[in-house]
């Protein structure tokens, strides 16, 4: 992991948290200073606390739990009418409370797992989107199921043309379906890994997105690299003998997308790097579930004859492959800007 690159993220997150605190503390004094009987709860609650850590201190042991519980007893009605106050007077009931980015560590940067501290998944989706994904999943705020548009398909089935009785439409749609239960049954190890296979233009790498933005939100890991890139880079760093960081992480990140596999130059130790990272996620050696999709403009009986039965039959076995066809979509995109 880069230490730098870290550092950088955790003092952003320190720097934010420092802005919501001194947010809140403005957005106090203003009510404050404008409703006096916000003041006069505050107060109270505040007399409320320091008076029972009084009575908590001269207490006996056995005593102290009852004397907290009369104090939570007493403080709730007054938090709960300054609450309702609040959200008379801003009709936010959560002004007052920190707006965290991220649920889980509440912009620490850190959650407590088993009763041991590790890094948060928001940090490490960080690191890889700094150190791999760069411009790769840049677009998800546009190549999401939010702007999927089925009209941009066609609606004519041509079995001749395609091989299939379903018109792109159709197919699409089944696709999406599909891609919606790998989302919703991520966690169940019986849930296939996915194989996007049909020629570029047809919507392989926006499906990818789509799905990589769905669980970004439910805070999976998503680590995202062109086959090219990620075999000249583990190569490079083997034989650099740099450290192992690139390949530990594609075979710990819980989606793992592989985009393009083919138009890399293929040799046998790119070949045995393939079957290292799908048989290894596929072995779950980090116990833990993590899933894979591989996206390629290779037909399966050239995925079969280039990357070896060994290769082939881990595939068979444990992805759902899944055909697009239909017209080149960006070709039809450049068509209507130009109309």
């Amino acid at each position: 992991m880069d230490k730098v690159i870290l550092k950088q993220i955790l003092t952003e997150y320190n720097q934010k948290r420092i802005y919501e605190e001194e947010r809140i503390q403005k957005e106090k004094k203003a009510l404050e200073d404008a409703n006096p009987k916000l003041k006069e709860l505050n107060d109270k609650i505040a007399k409320i606390s320091l008076d029972y850590s009084k009575k908590v201190l001269a207490a006996k042991k056995e005593e102290q739990s009852k004397i907290l519980s009369e104090m939570k007893k007493e403080t709730a009605s007054l938090i709960k009418e300054k609450n309702s106050y609040i959200k008379e007077l801003t009709k936010d009931s959560n002004l007052l409370q920190p707006r965290y980015d991220c649920k889980y560590c509440k912009d620490t940067g850190y959650v407590t797992k088993g009763g041991k501290e590790e890094l948060c998944t928001c940090v490490k989706q960080k690191i890889f989107n700094i150190s791999y994904n760069k411009s790769n999943i840049g677009n998800l705020d546009k190549e999401n199921f939010s702007n999927f548009d089925l009209r941009f398909f066609s609606d004519k089935p041509n079995k001749e043309l395609y091989n299939s009785d379903y018109s792109p439409r159709e197919n699409i749609s089944l696709i999406r379906e599909k891609a919606m239960s790998f989302i919703e049954n991520f966690d169940d190890p019986t849930e296939k890994n996915l194989m996007f296979t049909g020629s570029t233009g047809l919507g392989k790498t926006f499906m990818t997105n789509c799905i990589a933005a769905e669980l970004l939100k439910e805070g999976k890991t998503v680590l995202y690299q062109t086959a090219p890139v990620m075999l000249d880079s583990i190569i490079d760093e083997r034989f650099n003998k740099n450290s192992t960081t690139l390949m530990d992480n594609i075979l710990s990140v819980d989606l793992l997308i592989i985009d393009d596999l083919g138009a890399e130059t293929v040799n046998d130790y790119k070949i045995t790097d393939l079957f290292t990272i799908i048989n290894t996620r596929l072995l779950n050696q980090n116990h833990k579930i993590t899933k894979t999709i591989i996206t390629t403009n290779l037909t399966l009986d050239e995925v079969h004859k280039i990357y070896t039965q060994k290769v082939f039959s881990r595939l068979a076995g444990n992805y759902r492959f899944i055909r697009f066809f239909g017209e080149d979509l960006r070709l039809k995109k450049v068509k209507k800007i130009e109309e």
